[in-house]
């Protein structure tokens, strides 16, 4: 059996991340993918330097652009910042595409360090979505 990564969960959770991202309105001139891998370059550049995370993120949006092919254009600069984004526009595939590319990013953050390295790390950077993520998952 193989099996799906990322995994349906760590898909809904990049959704909400996105979501949440998407919700600061002084932000709102860049792509909301965009600031997500943003804010989730500078801690673990600091941890894997510059090179280790345009590493992670380039196996992230190699293993995404099988999933989502709107992100062929996408390219990763050598600081590790994502460019070309503006290209996939803001329609809903853009969205979904960029949550494949999240989600991928964080599956592998999960396979190199644990769920609980990486929700604390998203924990430090969103608190608000951990919040909410945490009284969902008591609902469940």
């Amino acid at each position: 059996m193989t099996q799906q990564i990322p995994n349906p969960d760590t898909l809904e959770f990049a959704l909400n991340l996105l979501a949440c991202e998407g919700r600061d309105e002084h932000a709102a001139d860049s792509p909301v993918v965009f600031r997500v891998t943003e804010k989730l370059r500078r801690p673990l550049s600091r941890l894997a330097g510059t090179a280790g995370f345009r590493s992670l993120l380039s196996r992230a949006l190699t293993l995404a652009r099988v999933q989502a092919p709107s992100l062929s254009a996408v390219q990763i600069n050598p600081d590790g910042s994502l460019d070309a984004l503006d290209a996939m526009g803001d329609s809903r595939e853009a969205t979904e595409a960029g949550a494949i590319l999240v989600a991928q990013l964080l599956a592998l953050l999960v396979l190199f360090i644990g769920d609980s390295l990486v929700l604390s790390l998203v924990s430090d950077i969103w608190p608000d979505l951990v919040v909410l993520e945490s009284a969902a998952s008591e609902h469940r």
